[in-house]
This record gives structure tokens, sequence and C-alpha cells, in this order.
């Protein structure tokens, strides 16, 4: 079984930067796509970044120019620095791989931006 973990999330002012990290571990040949989403209260999860084996990457709109994703395929760890953070970036923070097909998720990371 995959499992997930977490971390870098925490409380940080408006214009601030965090760095989530998420490590993989488990039976895994390869990861497929490592991926953020979040969650902010009473919205639904959406994505935040993605980046395949091959380092393609994918971002929300809303981020652009401020997040970026990273990974590193020998470690099975994929990383999100984010820069200039704003309130609307408040969100429960989740880590999603894909392996052989299967989805896993971790349990999430809370982020606080204060105005």
């Amino acid at each position: 079984q995959v499992q997930l973990v977490e971390s870098g999330g925490g409380l940080v002012q408006a214009g601030g930067s965090l760095r989530l990290s998420c490590a993989a571990s488990g039976p895994i040949f390869r990861v497929a796509v490592m991926a953020w989403y979040r969650q902010a209260p009473g919205k639904q999860r959406e994505l935040v970044a993605a980046i395949t084996y091959d380092g393609d990457t994918n971002y929300a709109d809303s981020v652009k120019g401020r997040f970026t994703i990273s990974r590193d395929n020998a470690k099975n760890t994929v990383s999100l620095q984010m820069n200039s953070l704003e309130p609307e970036d408040t969100a429960v923070y989740y880590c999603r791989v894909v392996v052989d097909y299967t989805q896993y998720w971790g349990k999430g990371t809370l982020v606080t931006v204060s105005s």
C-alpha cells in the first residue's frame, strides 16, 4: 500500500512563502503523476499543480507565476514552493499521486495566510 506523508503547512502573512513537501513510500516502481490539490472551507477540492514523471507541469490559473511544483523521481517526493501568498490561498493542501493507474491521497496539511 502506497503511503503519503505531507509536511510544510502553517501560518504565514500575506506576501510570504511556504514550501510543502510530500513523500511517497511503499511498493512503487514509478509514480506517473504527482500533484497538489487544495480545499478551502465551503469550497470544492481543486487542482493547484501537477507534474508528470517527465517533468511536464500544469498549474491552476490562480497560482501561475507564484507557485512552483517540483519532484525528485529517485526519492518519490514532490514539493510545492508557494510565494506571494494571498489570503485566498488559505486551504488544506493535499498531495495526490498516481501509481499503476491507482490514485493515492495524503491526509492534508493546513495552510493559513493572514491579511
